[in-house]
């Protein structure tokens, strides 16, 4: 009989029937036990399962339930925090319920931790989940305050778990904003979007007003103080008054993302995607590159009025895996 290396090398996908890999009579396939393993995970719970379950249920309030699959292990329960706001948190469970607890999936920004005994049961995590809920209220009335008094261009429909915010302040001009949902009124992480002679007098006022955050009042008064600046809203303004097309692809989206780079000539100010623009001064002979960063005239005014005035400086970002970030300056 061959050896065990000689073996392997032959059949690769043979098992053998000790760890020591010595014996291999009647050795059986990964396949097979692949299989084995699968009968195993589909084998139907016992009965005391699902007469514990519906027991479980009854307990909590069929009310409560917005989803029960016909083998009774998905199970979907709606909440309501303090200000109204409707919640769903969808359980997953196994055969071995309650021993082992199930798996839970909840849109929250951060991780739903389950503390759970053999003998916990449906209420424990209904009770759980409604803790949960009230110690991010002050992070959803933040961002619901938000979404609902600004012009909010990314996320276009943002979930209960999006923490960041693109907010516009005008005519391609915006800022970026990333919430610490643990301390919603705290100064978030930002960064601004747009030409250089328009954003830099807000960057002045973020780092000159600083001081004057107050933890007191709600994330978006903050920054109307901090910057002195009204943010445009929904209500009194069209998305056509400071939004415009890619003025390389001429589309506004691209795979979900909307133009974030501006030309810095303030006679310009064309905003382009960012996969746009570099995959455009990637292809110009007269583009040059410096590890990730590649320099390159304006592909919509080509406008020549100084040497710093007439290059695009772009890093990029989210264009190649390996690199992480775009910025763009004339």
């Amino acid at each position: 009989m061959a050896g065990p290396g000689a073996l392997q090398g032959q059949c690769p996908l043979l098992l053998p029937q000790n760890r020591e890999g010595s014996v291999y009579e009647g050795f059986v396939t990964v396949q097979e036990a692949a299989l084995k393993n699968a009968q195993e995970l589909h084998a139907p719970p016992p009965p005391e399962y699902y007469s514990y379950l519906v027991r479980d249920i009854e307990t909590l309030g069929w009310n409560k339930v917005v989803y029960v699959d016909t083998g009774l292990n998905t199970i979907k329960l709606k909440g309501e925090d303090s200000c109204g706001r409707q919640h769903l948190i969808t359980l997953k469970l196994n055969a071995k319920y309650p021993t082992e607890p199930p798996n839970c999936f909840v849109d929250f920004p951060v991780e739903f931790a389950l503390s759970w005994i053999p003998q916990s049961s449906l209420i424990d995590i209904y009770n759980q989940f409604l803790a949960a809920l009230e110690s991010l209220k002050e992070f959803w009335n933040a961002m619901d305050e938000i979404d609902e008094k600004t012009w909010v261009l990314e996320p276009e429909n943002p979930t209960r778990s999006a923490t960041m915010r693109r907010i516009a302040i005008g005519n391609n001009v915006s800022i970026n904003l990333e919430v610490d949902p643990r301390h919603p009124t705290m100064l978030p992480e930002c960064y601004f979007l747009g030409a250089d002679h328009v954003v830099n007098p807000l960057r002045t006022k973020l780092n000159n007003n600083m001081h004057l955050w107050d933890p007191d009042i709600t994330l978006l008064q903050n920054l109307k103080e901090v910057l002195e600046t009204d943010f445009p809203s929904r209500a009194v303004l069209e998305k056509t008054d400071f939004t415009m097309d890619c003025g390389i692809c001429y589309a506004y989206r691209l795979d979900g993302a909307i133009p974030d780079q501006v030309c810095g000539d303030s006679r310009c100010g064309q905003p382009f995607h960012q996969a746009c623009l570099f995959e455009w001064l990637q292809g110009l002979p007269s583009s040059r590159q410096s590890f990730n960063v590649i320099f390159g005239e304006c592909p919509y005014c080509n406008k020549h009025c100084s040497p710093l005035d007439e290059k695009f400086v772009v890093e990029k970002v989210n264009v190649d895996p390996e690199l992480s970030t775009i910025c763009l300056a004339n």
